[in-house]
C-alpha cells in the first residue's frame, strides 16, 4: 500500500496545475505556463520522495488546453527533457502516479461531439504518462458519466465506445464508483463487459451502494485488477462535519482512518486521500499506519543495493522491515515489525 494525495501540495509555493484563460492563449504564455507547471511537479515529486508519500495524482492542468484545437504546439517534444527527468525521479522513488480528468469527460454521452472531446482529453492524459516514461500501472481514472434518464442505454453507450478508444488510453483507464449516479454494482457490470478495472472509492460507496458491506465490496473491486504488478487503486475521504452530504473532510479523521485500515485487511491497494489538507493528512495517515504496524504500508524508498544490504544486516530494521516492490524492484521500509516481516516477507 502506497499512500498519497492529489494535485496540490499546500506546503510548497509552486503548483503543477497553473493555467490561464483560453482567450489569453499565446505560444509564449503556453510555454511559460507548462515550464512552471513541470518545475512545480518536479518539486512535488521530490517532496513526496522525502516524506514517503508514494502515491501522487498529477493535475490534469499540467499542460493547459492540450486537447483543445487552439493548442497546435508539440509540447511533448518541446518539453521531452523535462518530462524525462521527472519521470526518472518518479521511477527511482518508487512512486505510483495517477490522473483524474474532470467531470466533463463523458464517454457515455449521447452527444457524439462530447464523446470525441472526451476521448481527445483522455488521450492527452495518456500522452503525459507516456512522456514521463511510466508503465501502464500509472492510471487514468474517470467516473462512468451521466445516466441521461436511461441507465441501461447510458451503460450500453460506454460499452460501445470502449473498443474505439486509443490503445494507450484503454491500457490505463479505470472507472470509479461515484456518489450520485453509478455505484459499485454498475461499475462491475461495465468491467464484465469491457475488462476496465474498478477503482474503489470508500466514501462514495458509503453514500451510494446496493447493500454491499464495505469489505466485500472492496474485494469485488480489487478482483477486477488482474495484472500481478498492478495493485488496485482506492480513494478515501470522510464526511466534513457540518458540511453538505458528500462534502470531503478538511482534515483526516484519525479514528475513521484507523478503522478503515483494520477493516480492509488483508486486501492490499494503493490509497489516494481525497482530503482537503492534502499532504498534511497523508503524513498523519502514514503515522497512523505505522503505529498500527500495518504490514501493507510502504513508507520510505531505498535503492536496490542499499535495501538488500540493510535487509541482510538487519540492524537498521529494528522498527521497519524491507519489502520489495513487484513493479520496479525498489526496496521499501514498511510499518511492519521485523519479526512479523520474517513471516510475511514479500520479494
Amino acid at each position: 500500500m502506497r499512500i498519497g494525495y492529489p494535485c496540490i501540495n499546500r506546503s510548497l509555493a509552486s503548483r503543477c496545475g497553473g493555467g490561464f484563460r483560453l482567450a489569453s492563449f499565446t505560444p509564449a504564455r503556453f510555454r511559460a505556463t507548462v515550464a512552471a507547471n513541470l518545475a512545480g511537479l518536479a518539486e512535488m515529486v521530490a517532496y513526496n520522495r522525502q516524506h514517503g508519500m508514494l502515491f501522487l495524482r498529477i493535475s490534469s492542468d499540467l499542460v493547459p488546453f492540450a486537447s483543445h484545437p487552439v493548442c497546435t504546439l508539440d509540447w511533448a517534444r518541446e518539453f521531452a527533457a523535462d518530462f524525462a527527468t521527472i519521470g526518472r525521479a518518479i521511477r527511482d522513488g518508487g512512486l505510483r502516479i495517477s490522473m483524474h480528468p474532470d467531470q466533463f469527460t463523458l464517454l457515455n454521452a449521447a452527444n457524439l461531439e462530447i464523446v470525441a472531446r472526451s476521448i481527445a482529453e483522455l488521450d492527452y492524459h495518456a500522452q503525459v504518462l507516456e512522456s514521463l516514461g511510466l508503465d501502464a500501472t500509472a492510471r487514468i481514472q474517470i467516473h462512468v458519466g451521466g445516466v441521461y434518464g436511461d441507465r441501461p442505454a447510458a451503460m450500453a453507450r460506454f460499452i460501445q465506445v470502449w473498443p474505439t478508444l486509443p490503445p494507450r488510453v484503454r491500457e490505463r483507464l479505470v472507472i470509479e464508483n461515484d456518489d450520485r449516479q453509478y455505484p459499485l454494482d454498475d461499475c462491475l457490470t461495465l468491467h464484465a463487459a469491457t475488462g476496465v478495472p474498478v477503482l474503489f472509492d470508500f466514501f462514495h460507496h458509503a453514500l451510494l451502494n446496493r447493500g454491499e458491506p464495505m469489505p466485500a465490496a472492496l474485494r469485488q473491486a480489487a478482483a477486477t485488477w488482474t495484472a500481478a504488478a498492478d495493485l488496485p487503486m482506492c480513494d478515501y475521504s470522510s464526511q466534513e462535519p457540518g458540511g453538505r452530504k458528500g462534502a470531503h473532510a478538511e482534515q483526516l479523521d484519525a479514528t475513521d482512518f484507523a478503522a478503515l485500515l483494520l477493516a480492509t485487511r488483508p486486501t492490499d491497494f494503493d490509497l489516494m486521500l481525497e482530503i482537503k489538507d492534502k499532504e498534511q493528512s497523508a503524513a498523519r495517515a502514514l503515522t497512523i499506519a505505522r503505529q498500527a504496524h500495518d504490514p501493507r504500508v510502504c513508507m520510505t524508498v531505498l535503492s536496490d543495493d542499499v535495501g538488500a544490504t540493510l535487509l541482510k544486516k538487519g540492524a537498521p530494521f529494528a522498527d521497519f522491515a524491507g519489502r520489495r516492490c513487484a513493479t520496479n524492484h525498489t526496496w521499501y521500509r514498511t510499518g511492519r515489525p521485523a519479526e512479523s516481516a520474517k513471516r510475511h516477507k514479500k520479494v
